[in-house]
């Protein structure tokens, strides 16, 4: 049986791990803490959404067979996301908007998880930079056959920088750039 001083305890313990949770938390251990919110809150929707996060992210776990990357975290994220925007498609092409409204729900739920998407213009001063370098080092202005390298190099300097971005976006961009 819970004492009163547990129950503070308990919610010292909660309100401490939220202030903490931008800082230096990993995705899984944020995850963690907002179940157990979810859960006192009974949000069933977000609490299901969460476990089905939770799952993933602990299956890739054991089959690694050591702790996730941050990296890594953010990939199988991505993954999910991924899933759930096609699964809105066909929901939507499928006249399901119900199951479709559910999907956005869970999207915007797992994107909180997700580092700071890049913008356009953040996006194209990198590729600009990208292809200068490329430039730089082969002695010529790339042109689209260099495609596959532009765009390894673009993905990792988005990387280094923290961010994301959506590949189809960079895809666009980096062509546009190697095509002038």
């Amino acid at each position: 049986m819970e004492t009163s001083s547990g129950a503070a305890l308990d919610a010292a313990l909660y309100n401490r791990l939220s202030s903490l949770r931008g800082k230096c938390m990993k995705i899984s251990e944020k995850i963690g803490a907002d179940i157990i919110a979810a859960m006192k809150a009974k949000e069933e929707h977000r609490l299901t959404t969460l476990r089905m996060v939770k799952s993933a992210l602990r299956s890739k776990e054991i089959d690694k067979r050591e702790p996730l990357t941050d990296a890594e975290e953010t990939q199988i994220l991505a993954t999910l996301l991924k899933q759930r925007r096609e699964s809105v498609e066909s929901f939507t092409k499928g006249d399901r908007p119900e199951l479709a409204a559910k999907e956005q729900a869970e999207i915007a739920m797992i994107e909180a998880y997700m580092p700071q998407a890049a913008g356009e213009d953040q996006v194209r001063e990198i590729v600009q930079m990208a292809v200068a370098h490329l430039t730089e080092s082969t002695g010529q202005k790339p042109g689209p056959r260099d495609m596959g390298a532009a765009m390894k190099l673009v993905q990792q300097r988005i990387l280094a920088s923290g961010m994301r971005a959506d590949g189809k976006l960079v895809s666009e961009l980096v062509k546009a750039e190697l095509s002038k």
